[in-house]
């Protein structure tokens, strides 16, 4: 089993305390210099755009409750720069990246162009940057960079319309990644059909919008309008970058390895059918460029909540990471949702990984697959740099050789 590290870099208040943006960018470096020398895989890293508490001024504030911001991280570019040269062996991934806002697909693409280029003088440097791509979380995020309906069709269609224009989002960038020349006009065009709606009432309103009752299919104009382009640099070391797609739609996870090699991101709390299915999906429909499809290539997302603090039994550790775990995950939902929802703080409890070294290490044997790669997320609601990392030293030293043994 593959183990990796995720970073939220979250400036959240605990126990009334919240860092400052310093603090918090320092302790990120401790940490993933520590994740580094411990020997972590890859260090995934949050990326969030815009103030998250002047948020709540909007009208339909998209998170009402929370307090402070849920990611310092607004470009993996730059931070990415200062982890490479602070760090030995340890890559980089963007955990994820918002395709569709902050310039979107042709600056994305040209972004990565330009950091492969400067990554990859050295010939002796081999470490990745992974970008993880997709559609954003949170909508006032988007909204910001023009990423709204343009018109009374798209408003009535936006919560299927939004995924379609991730989808020629990602084909615009794949392609331009890959090297090709296009223009607008060479990218797909959008219909929508009632397949793409949840219910015969939403599409409806998207044909009462559209003036026409009896349509079948409605085209939407593309989002981006370009002449002729290309990227620059161009030659650049195209082995330095990984992709990962965040989406849970099978049919853009396969559309998207039409164009190169890309593989899926998946939560932990998903459901254990829906990631079977993914891997026979991928295992079919994989790029060629990037060989067989192994399950190490769709990272999954978990808590980690470890104690192995000196001083008490393990019963006693036991009970301590399970207080510290209700503590972090009652704050999350009543950040999150403005109340605390005690069934909702045990179903994450229960995706989550709790106790001491050796509970730990059972939970993680029974509930995942041996091949499996896993991005652990230690600095959930934690501030303690120095726990963070003694956390991190014991699921290393103690979880991982009783997991892989």
């Amino acid at each position: 089993m593959d183990f990796d590290v995720f970073f939220s870099i979250s400036q959240t208040p605990v126990d009334g305390v919240t860092p400052s943006d310093a603090t918090m960018f320092r302790n990120f470096m401790e940490q993933v210099e520590a994740a580094d020398s411990l020997g972590y895989g890859t260090a995934w890293i949050a990326e969030a755009h815009l103030s998250t508490e002047v948020q709540k001024l909007h009208k339909n504030a998209v998170v009402p409750h929370w307090q402070g911001e849920i990611g310092l991280n607004t470009d993996v570019f730059q931070i990415a720069h200062k982890v490479f040269s602070r760090t030995k062996n340890i890559q980089v991934g963007s955990a994820v990246m918002n395709l569709v806002c902050n310039g979107g697909p042709i600056a994305r693409a040209e972004q990565i162009a330009a950091f492969c280029t400067l990554h990859g003088l050295d010939p002796e440097e081999q470490r990745r940057l992974c970008i993880g791509f997709s559609a954003g979380r949170f909508q006032f995020m988007n909204r910001a960079y023009g990423v709204v309906p343009r018109n009374e069709v798209e408003a009535a269609a936006w919560p299927a319309l939004r995924g379609q224009v991730f989808a020629e989002a990602c084909e615009i960038f794949l392609r331009l990644l890959r090297g090709d020349t296009l223009a607008s006009t060479d990218v797909r065009e959008t219909w929508l059909s009632r397949a793409n709606f949840r219910s015969d009432d939403d599409w409806e309103k998207v044909r009462i919008a559209a003036g026409d009752l009896g349509a079948q299919k409605i085209l939407i104009d593309r989002r981006w309008d370009f002449e002729v382009l290309k990227i620059i640099p161009t030659e650049w070391r195209r082995e330095l970058l990984d992709l990962v797609i965040g989406s849970h739609d099978p049919r853009l996870q396969v559309d998207v390895n039409q164009y190169l090699p890309v593989k899926v991101f998946n939560l932990s709390i998903t459901q254990p059918e829906i990631i079977d299915a993914t891997h026979e999906r991928m295992a079919s429909n994989f790029h060629s460029s990037g060989g067989a499809w192994k399950r190490s290539y769709m990272p999954r997302t978990v808590m980690v909540f470890i104690n192995e603090q000196p001083g008490l039994s393990p019963s006693q550790r036991s009970v301590a990471a399970r207080e510290e775990a209700q503590a972090a995950l009652g704050a999350y939902w009543t950040a999150l949702e403005g109340t605390l929802d005690p069934a909702k703080v045990e179903r994450a409890a229960n995706n989550a990984v709790i106790g001491n070294a050796q509970e730990v290490a059972e939970q993680i044997r029974n509930r995942f697959h041996p091949e499996d790669r896993l991005m652990l997320w230690f600095d959930f609601f934690n501030h303690d740099s120095d726990r963070v990392v003694a956390n991190m030293e014991a699921f290393q030293q103690h979880v991982v050789p009783m997991v892989n043994s």
